[in-house]
C-alpha cells in the first residue's frame, strides 16, 4: 500500500481531526500504533503542523466516515489523479513522405557512417530493418533509391540533424568531414622544398673607411704587371724630318 508522502504530519492530522483508531492510522501511514499514541499524547512530534490527506488527495472523507463506523476496516488510499506524462511515441511521418525515407536513409549512410541506425530511425521515424536493407544493398527497390538530403525531403529540421551529427560524432570520437567517395588514383603532389638559407661567417668586421679604400685600390703585384705590358709593346714610329733644299 501506498503511504502518504509526510506519514508524520499527516499523523498529527487524523489525531486531531478524526476519530479514527491508532492502529488504523498507523497502517494508513506506515508507523507503529505506539508511534502514533505518543503523538496523541504530545510525547511525539510536538509542535508539528498537520496535514490534511484529503486536500493533498491521498485520502477521502468517505473513506474516513466507513473505517470510523468500523474500527476494525483499514483505510484504503485515494487513487492518485496526477495526470500521467504521456510517453513520446515514434515520430510520425506523413504519408506523402514516407517514399522518400530511403533516399534519406542513403544520404545519412553516405554521409555520415559514423550515426548509429537507432539515430538514423529516431531522426527521420524509419525502423532498423530498413536502414539495414539500404545499408547492405538488399533493398526490394535498391536500384530507384537515390540519396537525398532529408532537410531537402522535409523529413527532418536542420537543427535535428546537427545534433543528432554532433552526438554520433562524439561518440564515435571523431570529427571528420562526409564521406566524398574514394579518391582517385594519381601521382603525389610535389611538396616544393625551400633551400636553406646560407650561414653568416661568424665574427665579421664592421666596413671602416680604410677597410673600404684599401678595397678599391689595386694591389702592387697588378701595378707591376700593368708596366710591363705597356714597356714590351710596339715603340710608336715617329714620321722622319723633312729635309731643307736650301
Amino acid at each position: 500500500m501506498t503511504h502518504p508522502l509526510m506519514p508524520k504530519a499527516t499523523a498529527v492530522w487524523l489525531v486531531e481531526n478524526t476519530a479514527l483508531s491508532f492502529e488504523q492510522i498507523a497502517d494508513f501511514c506506515g508507523l507503529h500504533s505506539l508511534e502514533v499514541q505518543a503523538i496523541a499524547d504530545d510525547e511525539v512530534a510536538i509542535g508539528m503542523q498537520g496535514l490534511d490527506p484529503i486536500t493533498a488527495g491521498e485520502l477521502t472523507m468517505v473513506e474516513i466516515e466507513r473505517c470510523q463506523a468500523d474500527p476494525g476496516t483499514r483505510l484504503n488510499p485515494a487513487e492518485n489523479r496526477t495526470p500521467v506524462a504521456k510517453k513520446k511515441g515514434a515520430r510520425y511521418t506523413p504519408v506523402s513522405k514516407r517514399q522518400d525515407r530511403p533516399d534519406a536513409i542513403s544520404w545519412l549512410i553516405k554521409n555520415y557512417p559514423e550515426m548509429s541506425d537507432a539515430q538514423i530511425s529516431k531522426l527521420i521515424g524509419t525502423t532498423k530493418p530498413t536502414i539495414n536493407s539500404i545499408r547492405e544493398r538488399t533493398h526490394w527497390n535498391i536500384a530507384n533509391i537515390k540519396a537525398q538530403n532529408p532537410v531537402a525531403l522535409g523529413l527532418c529540421s536542420a537543427d535535428n540533424l546537427e545534433k543528432s551529427v554532433a552526438i554520433s560524432r562524439a561518440r564515435a570520437g571523431t570529427t571528420h568531414a562526409p564521406n566524398r567517395g574514394p579518391k582517385e588514383d594519381g601521382p603525389a603532389p610535389s611538396i616544393p622544398v625551400t633551400p636553406a638559407p646560407e650561414p653568416e661567417p661568424e665574427n665579421k668586421p664592421e666596413p671602416t673607411v680604410e677597410n673600404v679604400f684599401v678595397e678599391q685600390l689595386p694591389a702592387p703585384e697588378e701595378e707591376t704587371l700593368a708596366i710591363e705590358q705597356n714597356t714590351d709593346s710596339d715603340p710608336i714610329a715617329m714620321p722622319a724630318p723633312e729635309k731643307d733644299n736650301a
